[in-house]
């Protein structure tokens, strides 16, 4: 049997659901990471970005970028990447800040401003062309991607992540709120530093 298309109001409470998803597992992430030794955050490793927090740095780069594509202003970056990365807490605040103007976005965005192209050149070079729903599915994603990489890392200190898949986050926090029922939910729900 073929899936069917998810209504209109169904897919934008999945947008909903799936940009706050990113909130809370950058949350639950942050949080476990602020109760590491500071060097084990530092600490060279066998990994693409060389640690922790230059894998963190890198999905916050990008998510910036995006944004800029979005708004539809040049940004500076010549690379998916800083030279240097910013103290965890600094770059926690600036992750919360950044998920939080896109949980603003997907929240006011009508069903046509999510179809809307958004054109722009890459980093690396080259035409991209997406719309802005795709934007977000890709962020979500690409965050997910990294934070795996930052598991493992967190693994070789040896430490245990908590749970961040989005199985988890419906469960725990999405189906778990009466806000739920509406497609909502609020944001410090999804980015509170309490556990």
């Amino acid at each position: 049997m073929q899936a069917q298309p998810l209504r209109q109001d169904a897919e934008r409470t999945h947008l909903q659901s799936f940009i706050r998803y990113k909130a809370w597992a950058n949350r639950v992430t942050f949080i476990d990471l602020l109760k590491l030794p500071s060097e084990e955050i530092t600490k060279k490793r066998a990994t693409n970005f060389g640690n922790i927090i230059s894998t963190l740095n890198h999905t916050y780069v990008v998510d910036d970028i995006f944004r800029a594509h979005i708004e539809g202003r040049k940004h500076a970056y010549t690379k998916r990447n800083t030279d240097t990365a910013p103290a965890l807490s600094e770059l926690w605040a600036s992750v919360q800040d950044m998920d939080n103007w896109y949980i603003d976005r997907v929240d006011e965005w009508t069903d046509s401003d999510l179809n809307t192209v958004v054109e722009f050149e890459f980093v690396g070079g080259g035409a991209g062309r997406m719309t802005r729903q795709e934007i977000i599915y890709h962020i979500v994603n690409h965050g997910t991607y990294h934070r795996g990489f930052v598991s493992d890392m967190m693994y070789q200190v040896p430490a245990r992540p908590t749970a961040n898949d989005y199985p988890v986050y419906l469960r725990d926090v999405w189906n778990a709120s009466p806000a739920s029922e509406t497609g909502r939910q609020d944001k410090d729900t999804c980015n509170a530093l309490d556990t």
